[in-house]
């Protein structure tokens, strides 16, 4: 299998599989594929291990593309595409993130710490992979990435974690007092994340680039450009 990662603000991966190889992925990052390559549509891993996808927010069903030929996959997020090699014990992802991986990782899901789901956006959703090969995954905005050894430790901002190594011990506190338009006056949710292992964060969350767009619009709607959050829903005025 090869791959490119093309594009700058929004990247897309151009994959070019040999006759046999087969690549796997959620449906709605496929961009498209060339006439050649088979899909198949499969509940991978089984039935119990589709559910537990399905429960924690992954797809029930994903693609699996055979080739020869080429495929495409995109996220639907300004950010950078990053191949992860599966070692160890595993890798985590946060469960949007996912684009696709090689025939030779196995996906299952899994709930994450309880209150990064509830107060810290979108922990509790975990997607899991095992075995050995490359996850692709897309980090919103940009991606840094941290080698941590052991009893080293990193402290995440919950909405900003994008992957790491199944197995590191981690946990999530309230930084009390601290107060922000951008979370609701709720406060901030760290995961703190010990080593030794691999972490990548993302450089924004979904949270950060919807308020700020919304603190763009005046109250009631908007004038007659730009964006408007009405009390009737988004309207985008030209």
């Amino acid at each position: 299998m090869e791959y490119r990662i093309l594009g700058a603000d929004m990247q897309h991966v151009k994959v070019i599989l040999n006759p046999g190889e087969t690549v796997w992925g959620e449906g709605g990052h496929l961009i498209l594929k060339d006439p050649n390559v088979q899909l198949n549509t499969t509940a991978r891993g089984g039935i119990l291990k589709s559910l537990e996808r399905d429960l924690t927010g992954g797809d029930f069903f994903v693609l699996e593309l055979t080739g020869p030929g080429f495929v495409e996959f995109a996220s639907y997020f300004p950010g950078r595409i990053i191949p992860i090699q599966v070692q160890g014990q595993g890798l985590s992802v946060e469960h949007t993130s996912f684009l696709f991986a090689e025939s030779t990782v196995q996906y299952s899901a899994k709930l994450g710490k309880l209150l990064a789901g509830i107060f810290g956006g979108e922990g509790i959703l975990l997607a899991y992979f095992s075995g050995t090969g490359n996850v692709f995954v897309h980090a919103k905005g940009g991606v840094s990435a941290f080698n941590l050894q052991p009893g080293q430790t990193l402290q995440i901002e919950a909405g900003h974690l994008l992957a790491f190594d199944t197995g590191m011990n981690y946990t999530i506190q309230r930084v009390g007092g601290i107060k922000s338009m951008l979370f609701g006056g709720e406060g901030l949710f760290f995961v703190t994340i010990t080593g030794p292992g691999r972490v990548w964060v993302h450089n924004i969350s979904v949270a950060q680039f919807a308020h700020t767009l919304y603190r763009q619009v005046p109250p009631g709607g908007g004038s007659n450009q730009g964006i408007g959050f009405g009390g009737g829903g988004i309207s985008i005025n030209l």
